[in-house]
């Protein structure tokens, strides 16, 4: 290199001796804008399934009329505005936003388990008759797959992140699998002339959900703070990658 190239290269703050300092300063994507488009694209993701579940329940319960559905269909729509905060933080990228929107998450847990308790203890009173049992079955089905596909994806990426609201909001979907696979339950408890089965599978699947609102609340209270600082070493690790010694 001739003294003039020398020069020109301690001119601009780097020399030919150190490739790797330019990336860092040009055509990089920052950290937490990549951190909040994957975040949006797992609430956008899983939203778009819960709403395709919920779209062929809300069709048989007009054949059916299955308070049962009726409930399943309401934590499928519940889900589905509790994914509004956690994508509202991510689009912020906000660590406060988040953890409120985790708070969010866990209460509309928790009312999820209170309306579930409600109606089961309301058919416990109070039997109705309930029709078309095989496409009762089928939309329960639906929204187990749905609520427990939706929740693998928030979890999972909710974990990669290091985001508790994620992780909380995929508990939400997979309490509403839980909710769905009771209508399954009560689907085969009225076929075989079991009436009184259907409340009993409706307050145990309560039972379920209290008990996921309070692991739900762990995630997002007692382990943010871990979760958030493991995310960050892992971005340090991809960071030193591009060519730190």
């Amino acid at each position: 290199m001739s003294h003039h190239e020398v020069a020109h290269a301690t001119h601009h703050g780097h020399t030919a001796s150190d490739p790797h300092e330019h990336g860092h300063s040009h055509g990089l994507v920052d950290e937490s804008i990549k951190r909040s488009r994957e975040g949006l694209r797992a609430v956008a993701l899983s939203l778009l399934i819960l709403g395709l579940a919920a779209l062929a329940q809300t069709l048989v319960f007009v054949v059916s009329g299955s308070v049962a559905l009726l409930a399943d269909l309401i934590h499928n729509f519940g889900d589905a505005a509790t994914a509004l905060p956690v994508g509202v933080a991510f689009a912020l990228r906000s660590a406060s936003a988040e953890r409120f929107a985790g708070v969010a998450v866990v209460l509309a847990i928790f009312v999820s388990a209170c309306v579930a308790g409600y109606e089961a203890f309301d058919r416990l009173v109070d039997p109705e008759e309930v029709t078309a049992l095989l496409p009762l079955a089928l939309a329960g089905a639906l929204g187990v797959a749905g609520n427990w596909v939706a929740a693998a994806i928030r979890r999972r990426a909710g974990r990669r992140l290091g985001s508790p609201a994620l992780v909380a909001d995929g508990d939400h979907a997979r309490a509403d699998a839980y909710v769905s696979l009771g209508v399954v339950g009560s689907a085969g408890a009225l076929a075989l002339g079991l009436s009184v089965a259907d409340p009993l599978i409706g307050l145990a699947i309560t039972l379920i959900i209290l008990r996921i609102t309070w692991q739900s609340w762990r995630t997002v209270r007692g382990t943010s703070g871990s979760m958030q600082e493991q995310s960050g070493e892992r971005r340090e690790g991809n960071h030193g990658g591009l060519g730190h010694p």
